[in-house]
Parts: structure tokens; sequence; C-alpha cells
């Protein structure tokens, strides 16, 4: 299975070695050129794009079942983070309709405000309803990394369960 890991910082370069580790073909983004090594060290094919810049991910959807969206703990300012988990998010999804896309992981718990992650979290699961795609919510703690690791692993595999 290939999975996309969008937002591939410290803990996303954790989740790339742990699928890695099971056999999965990861590709990851940043949207820092200078942190395109770490992800390659980490054991994915790094992609340098932007999530408020959707036509960014689209290349990097190809061949993919799984899609990780780790923005959680995105910083910026409360306008940007809204758009980053609302309008942001729902075109990105729009983009995922007509790809081999099987799955989506939303980290729904994170540094950034719960109630914009909650927004996001109920466009991922309308999105799951009218689609073939599955979703899992991510709703682990980031400040315990072994548990977030353990929980994001696990919801790569819930988000590809038969419904």
């Amino acid at each position: 299975m290939r999975c996309l890991i969008i937002g591939c910082g410290c803990r996303g370069r954790m989740l790339v070695r742990e699928l890695a580790a099971r056999g999965h073909a990861v590709r990851a983004t940043t949207r820092d050129p200078e942190q395109l090594a770490l992800i390659e060290a980490a054991g994915a094919e790094p992609v340098l794009a932007d999530p408020d810049r959707v036509a960014t991910l689209v290349a990097a959807l190809e061949h993919v079942t799984v899609v990780c969206i780790l923005l959680g703990s995105a910083s910026g300012s409360v306008v940007e983070l809204a758009a980053l988990h609302g309008s942001r998010l729902e075109m990105l999804l729009t983009k995922m309709v007509d790809t081999t896309v099987r799955g989506v992981v939303y980290e729904a718990v994170g540094t950034a405000d719960a109630s914009v992650l909650g927004e996001g979290a109920e466009r991922v699961l309308a999105f799951s309803e009218r689609s073939p795609a599955g979703c899992a919510l991510l709703e682990a703690d980031p400040s315990d990394p072994e548990r977030w690791l353990e929980a994001a692993a696990e919801a790569v595999d819930r988000a590809i369960a038969p419904r």
C-alpha cells in the first residue's frame, strides 16, 4: 500500500518509519525545502507541496491508497488555520474523488483550535459518507509521541477497513 503523509514534521517522520517498517511505500510532503532530506532519510519519497496551495498536492496523490492529513498542530493565524482545515481541506478532499485514494486519516487533535479541528473532522466524515473512501480520525494526544504513533498506525488500518 502507498501512503501519503501531508504535513510531515517530526511526528510525520515517526509515522513514515513505522509504515515503512510494515512494508508500505510512503510519500510525504513538506513546504520547507530544507526538510526534504530528513523525510527521505526517514524512508519516504519527499514531495515539496503546500497544503495551503492544494494544486501542489494533486500530483502526490498518484497511486496513493491512504492519505494522512497531519495538520493538527499546524501554525498560522486563526484565519489561516480556519482556511487550512476548512475550504482548503474541502478542496483537497474533492480532488481525491477520482483517484486511487481509498482512505483518509485526519489528525483531529493538536495545538490548533479544537473547534477548527472539529470542523475539519466533520468535513472528512462527510467526505467518507459520499465517496468510496473510508476515514479514520486520529484523536491521540500528540504530546505523548509513543501513544500518538500507535494510534496513527492503527488509524491507517482503520481508514481502509471494509465498511
